[in-house]
Order: C-alpha cells, then structure tokens, then sequence
C-alpha cells in the first residue's frame, strides 16, 4: 500500500526555477553556445585562490563564528565604505550567507507571515516570489515594463495607497536581472522619499553593484538607511559563483532578524571560502580583478547591442550587470517561448524566455554576455542565418 507523507502546502504554490528548466533542455542540445545562466567566463582571482588553498592546508576545518571571521567582516565594511561611502560595523551590521541566494531567503523569512504582502517590482530574478510563496507570503507583482523597467515614486506611492500595512517588504534588484537596468542616484532618492513614512523594509539585491557601465552604482541605503538591508557578494563582481560567499549589511535592529535565520538554517559558511573573499573584497587585486572584468564586460555589452540592433531587434542599452533583454521579432509577437526554442533548436543558440522573468517580461528574451567576445560574435553570426532563413 502506497504511503501519503505529510507535505509543506506551501511547496505547490512553486515552480521548478524555469531558467535552469530551459538551460537543462537546451543543454542537451549538440553544438548548443549557451547564453542563458547568468555564470561568469573569467577564473576566480589568483589571491583569492591561493587564499583557499592557504586555509585548506593550514587545516582551518573548524567551525567558524555563525557571522564568519572578523577578517571578512571588517573586509566587508571597508569595502562597502570604501565603494559606496556606507558605514557599517563589522560586528553589528553585516551577515555573510551561503551566496546572496541564502540572503535572499533570509531577510524575506525575517520579516513576513503568512498573508503578508511582498511588493517585487517585474520583470525580476524570480526567485524572489519563490521564496515568498514558500514562506506563506503573498508575492505582489508590479509590472514596470511601461517605465522602462523601473519602479518609479508614483507607482510605489499608487500601490501603498491600495495596498498599505498589508505590504512589509519592498524589492529592488538593481542592476537588474534581467534587464540590466539600474537606477540613479536621484531616482532612488524619489523612492526613498515615498518609503520613509512607512515601516516597510527595503531589501536592496545589489549583487551587481561592481558591474556598471554608465553611471556609478547608488544604492537606495544611503537615502534610507535604517530601513534598508543591501544583500551583495563575490559571485558576480569575482567570478566566484561556486565559491557561494554572500553577505548582508544593515542596521543592527533590522539585521538580527536575518542573522539569526541565517544561524538555523546553514550555522556558518565555509572557512576556505570566507578566506577567499577577504582577499577578493579586502585587497588591491581583488579590486583589480573586478574592474578587468567589468571593463572586458562593457566591451561585450556594446559589441552585442550593436550587433542585435543591426539584426533589427529593439533593445535598449543596459547600465550593468551582462544580460540584454531583447523584444523577441515582431512575427513572434508575445510568444517569447516559442522564440527561445526556435532559436535553440534551428540557430542553436540558448536564451531564456522573458516570461520567466515574470509581468512585463512578455515578448523578450534574456542573453547573458558573460561568456567570451569570440563566442558572442558566433551566436550573432547563427542568429543572423537564422533571421535569414525564416
């Protein structure tokens, strides 16, 4: 006789991450050029390899502090004082989580019930909603597609009126995935002009924040800072994504929330890996790294914008982190789906439908850049007989 198991309801409100979905099915895919994670091409940094090698053989395979070492923290805080001109106390205010993935589910679990209201401005990475589904949160999703992919004061303002205390914490993600949009510094001041008469909490994901092009990156903390937790990391800014080293940073009364989720959930992160963030963050090569990174990056960005508008696709040009979000051709009209695999099956080049992305990503498609100019230059050339032949 076959056994029911008791099940989290929750579990059933969540899809499987369609962006992995697609990358599997494509993956399988002969020839395939696959520009659908967002996985950087460029090797961890030297030091801060060398930094995990070091704590491996001085056999640092103990337990660490549940907020890892100090010598991360304080590399944090000087890096976010240094960077951003934002001070905070490595003992007081920051967290460093398994990736910022983890610091995703924590600062979202610290501050919702269930039927609370999670405000996720659209297209975004969807794992945000995933995780407020999980935790019995309502995800309210708002699609700014008509304001060029920003969440502008008068939209947040409409939707506090219409939704009030029910809304406990506000998303922004930026530079944005997918779009690559960000924001300026007098933009998120408007934001944060309409946030500060409320008790919202703003969860700023800035993992893209060492990844800008056109403008330097501002974040929303220094216009409203204690009601801000920044989630960052070394997965993006040094190509560490496997090395999974987030962290959080925010007031103290705001933060223990998420440290103490943290705390349960995962204990403390690996010392080979922490180590190797202290370097990343806390010393000149590390900062060197990213910035032949983020200059390699640009030329990519502006190679493919040329290349895709030359095709005829619309597309504006993103201000950081290494997607373009195209308008799939007008003979697709909204059906990015069918545009993706047709793509990947007759021209064999992976992209990641914008419905993904949720509201607002309908008739586009994301491509990553963070793969090498050569590699770019081919899937132009494929996407090129491909426009021809149809």
């Amino acid at each position: 006789m076959s056994k029911t198991f008791p099940a989290n309801k929750n579990l059933s409100r969540v899809t499987p991450n369609i962006i992995r979905e697609y990358d599997n099915q494509f993956s399988k895919i002969d020839d395939i050029i696959k520009l659908t994670l967002g996985e950087p091409d460029f090797n961890v940094p030297e030091v801060s390899k060398q930094a995990a090698i070091d704590s491996i053989t001085g056999d640092d395979s103990h337990y660490g502090p549940s907020l890892v070492t100090q010598a991360l923290r304080e590399a944090i805080a000087d890096f976010m004082q240094t960077r951003y001109d934002l001070t905070y106390h490595a003992d007081k205010n920051i967290v460093v989580t398994v990736g910022a993935t983890e610091a995703i589910y924590d600062t979202i679990a610290a501050f919702v019930n269930p039927g609370d209201k999670v405000l996720i401005p659209t297209p975004t990475f969807p794992l945000y909603e995933s995780d407020t589904l999980i935790l019995g949160a309502e995800p309210l999703l708002v699609n700014t597609q008509d304001d060029d992919f920003l969440l502008t004061p008068e939209r947040l303002k409409a939707t506090l009126d219409e939704f009030g205390d029910d809304i406990k914490v506000l998303i922004l993600n930026y530079p944005g995935n997918p779009t690559g949009r960000t924001y300026s510094d007098e933009q998120l001041k408007a934001l944060a002009e309409v946030s500060k008469d409320t008790d919202i909490v703003v969860i700023a994901d800035e993992i893209y924040s060492e990844l800008t092009y056109d403008q330097n990156h501002h974040s929303i903390a220094q216009y409203l800072p204690e009601q801000t937790l920044i989630l960052n990391g070394v997965s993006k800014s040094h190509a560490m994504t496997g090395y999974r080293l987030g962290f959080i940073a925010g007031p103290e009364d705001l933060i223990q929330g998420p440290a103490l989720v943290h705390q349960m959930a995962v204990t403390t992160t690996p010392n080979p890996m922490a180590a190797a963030a202290t370097v990343a963050l806390g010393t000149p090569a590390g900062h060197q790294a990213t910035m032949e990174m983020n200059d390699e990056y640009q030329d990519r960005r502006d190679y493919l914008v040329n290349a895709l508008r030359d095709l005829g696709f619309e597309l504006d040009t993103p201000e950081g982190a290494f997607y373009l979000f195209p308008r799939v051709p007008e003979a697709y009209g909204d059906d990015d789906p069918a545009f993706v695999t047709d793509l990947a099956l007759k021209a064999k080049v992976g992209t990641v439908p914008g419905q993904a992305f949720g509201p607002g990503g309908e008739g586009h498609f994301r491509m990553s850049y963070a793969s090498s100019k050569a590699t770019l230059e081919e899937a132009v050339s494929r996407i090129a007989r491909f426009l021809e032949e149809q």
